[in-house]
């Protein structure tokens, strides 16, 4: 595979990743559930590429954070459970960015440092060679945030709530880089933001997002239990869950509205998504670190708020994968992607010279066929999943998902999206089980993974 383009862009743009933790893909008005409005993140997807088939590998926070900046699987870099520490000798995204004469700056939740607790102090050295850095080990707590890194190294409370104190610290040092200079270098920027996650408390201090829902307008999924005491407490973390995507929607909104202030909305991709989705009781289940696909669906959009100028808009059933997201923005800027990242470049689904050659091609058999999901060690969280697991999701929908020595899950997602009719034991469907079994063996053999599959019976 070639991961270098020969494409370049005249000029270099800019890019700022945004994203929550816990924001499943299913969660956005545009994407059709009713009990949410996010006209912002609607707008990005006008005008920009949606990837609605993109999936979290690893539905955890500190192993999908340690792929997404290093374009490595878990195993691969060892950041295999929460909390992990990301080793800083291992390169991050951030160094091709800065070996390309970018500015790069991340502000928010890191969650690589080895640590769960909010007074946890990440050093300089282990910030991932980002130039401006201003965060957070953990939190749990988005109403009392504290935040130290390049401008004060001594922990200090945000004013306000979470997602709008970290987007004021991101908009006033872009202004200050920025500010209505042409000579800027450019940036990769990072807003990684803890809301939607957990607790599910409505943002209560912030001046944005307004349109909340009351709990018992709430409409739930169709894989929800009819068990009452599961469906009040989902109504329950959906309302406060719902308030702080519409809170976390509205800053969106005024990161396009500053782009446009710079005159830079034109140059500067916005790439929105999130660090994994989350349960809230569909199937009985709470959390992440499961592979059904309220966990692993996760949003993708690649947009320019000026217009989609100089790259594509529409929709793609790519299977984006957490490891693909540092290749893919690297591509966007025409810098070549580091051969040490197992990820795959997508970003020729935007760039107008390779859609054409895409719409042409639709088969597109350079690119992978499937996504490889891991829970790489077991989690003892109450209402999750308490297994080891290895998974595969196809492009024609089957999702393969074995225990160790065992078959666990086989569906249909195409056909059934809440994953009602398991086929895995299906003397019917045994095809597709072997399809989806050989496929994730060569997964755990191409990327050196020690995974005990079961034995099945092949034909």
């Amino acid at each position: 595979m070639n991961k270098e383009l020969s494409f370049r862009p005249p000029r270099k743009p800019n890019v700022i990743w945004v994203f929550g933790d816990q924001h499943r893909a299913q969660a956005l008005s545009h994407r059709g559930d009713p009990n949410v409005f996010t006209p912002n993140i609607d707008n990005l997807s006008r005008t920009g590429m949606n990837f609605e088939c993109a999936v979290s590998g690893a539905p955890w926070c500190t192993p999908f954070r340690g792929a997404l900046l290093t374009g490595k699987y878990p195993h691969q870099n060892g950041v295999i459970r929460t909390p992990s520490l990301l080793d800083p000798d291992i390169p991050t995204v951030a160094h091709s960015f800065n070996d390309a004469g970018y500015h790069t700056a991340y502000v928010g939740k890191w969650h690589l440092d080895g640590s769960n607790h909010r007074e946890h102090y990440v050093p300089p050295h282990h910030r991932g060679s980002f130039k401006f850095w201003m965060g957070y080990e953990n939190n749990n707590n988005q109403h009392e945030t504290y935040v130290y890194g390049s401008k004060n190294e001594t922990p200090q409370r945000l004013p306000k709530y979470e997602t709008e104190g970290l987007t004021d610290i991101l908009l006033g040092h872009l202004e200050k880089h920025v500010g209505q200079r042409e000579d800027y270098d450019p940036f990769f920027a990072v807003l990684s933001v803890q809301p939607p996650h957990g607790p599910y408390v409505t943002p209560i201090n912030s001046q944005q997002g307004k349109h909340h829902i009351h709990p018992s307008k709430i409409k739930l999924r169709n894989n929800v239990p009819e068990i009452p005491s599961m469906r009040f407490n989902a109504s329950i973390d959906h309302a406060g869950y719902y308030a702080m995507i519409e809170d976390l929607d509205q800053n969106i909104g005024r990161i396009c509205e500053t782009l446009k202030d710079f005159s830079i909305d034109r140059e500067t991709y916005i790439i929105f998504f999130s660090d994994h989705g989350n349960l809230l009781w569909s199937h009985g289940q709470t959390g992440k670190s499961s592979p059904w696909e309220e966990s692993i669906r996760i949003p993708f959009i690649i947009s320019k708020v000026g217009g989609p100028e100089n790259m594509c808009c529409g929709r793609t059933d790519a299977l984006l994968n957490h490891v693909d997201i540092a290749p893919t923005t690297l591509g966007l800027c025409g810098i070549p992607v580091p051969n040490e990242m197992a990820g795959y470049d997508y970003s020729r689904h935007c760039i107008p010279e390779y859609a054409t050659e895409y719409r042409e091609n639709p088969d597109r058999t350079d690119e992978p066929d499937s996504a490889y999901l891991q829970q790489i060690v077991r989690k003892m969280n109450p209402n999750t999943v308490n297994k080891a697991w290895r998974g595969v999701l196809m492009r024609d929908g089957w999702k393969y998902v074995c225990i160790p020595g065992s078959d666990w899950l086989l569906f249909d997602t195409k056909n059934d999206p809440y994953e009602q009719a398991n086929h895995v034991h299906s003397t019917n469907f045994q095809m597709q089980k072997v399809h989806c079994y050989n496929r994730l063996s060569r997964w755990i053999k191409e990327t050196g993974d020690d995974f005990e599959l079961p034995n099945i019976r092949l034909p």
